[in-house]
């Protein structure tokens, strides 16, 4: 079983992204049947997913967890859905890394609405709350980076017609980043990399029962 993990690099006012290093710990991880593969991904429009594509094409995974940062929520969230769109908000939008910043563009014209995520959110959900570790679904992976990136992966499959789960989680600030934003929610690395571990065995697992390989 090939699992894809993806980070992104520190974006906007943040000099850190605690997915970067989730990627590193991941590369450690020792798992029965389980062989990881790991990219970092630009904070960039587009390039962001272009580059996990490229990446899938190369090692044929049968799972991809997209992993990103969302600063301000309080539990490691799984993303129900990605949606067919690009828009950096209204307001005083902080840009992509290349200070694009888009409004109200789809990410492709011929392509749905919405697709839903194929990663087992439910029992994500369960097995970390089992472990104490705070998690719940989300339904909006936002209209920035991340939601560009399960998008487009979403539409690459579906067009395809591949036979691998995928799916993006958000998970909260590190208590790295709280110390310099004392009002910032957050969790310990340490947590994180533990929940990531259980998230991958359990995507595994599903997939296999799923698609037996």
């Amino acid at each position: 079983m090939k699992v894809l993990i993806s980070g992104f690099e520190p974006f906007g006012k943040m000099s850190i992204n605690p997915t970067e290093k989730l990627l590193l710990e991941a590369e450690r991880f020792s798992l029965e049947n389980v062989e990881i593969e790991t990219i970092l991904l630009p904070v960039q429009y587009d390039k962001c997913a272009e580059e996990l594509i490229k990446k899938m094409a190369e090692a044929q995974p049968d799972v991809v967890i997209a992993c990103g940062l969302a600063a301000g929520r309080t539990a490691i969230t799984p993303e129900r859905i990605g949606i067919n769109i690009k828009d950096t908000g209204s307001g005083d939008p902080y840009p992509d890394n290349r200070g694009n910043t888009p409004m109200d563009e789809v990410i492709d014209e011929q392509s749905p609405d919405g697709l839903f995520s194929t990663l087992p959110n439910r029992l994500i959900e369960k097995k970390l709350k089992d472990l104490q570790i705070p998690a719940a679904i989300s339904n909006s992976a936002g209209t920035f980076i991340c939601n560009n990136t399960l998008y487009a992966v979403l539409n690459y499959i579906r067009k395809h017609n591949l036979a691998i789960s995928a799916g993006f989680i958000h998970f909260p600030a590190s208590t790295e980043m709280s110390a310099r934003n004392p009002s910032l929610p957050s969790l310990p690395q340490e947590v994180m990399t533990q929940a990531l571990k259980v998230i991958i065995e359990t995507c595994a697992h599903h997939h296999y029962h799923c698609f037996g390989s």
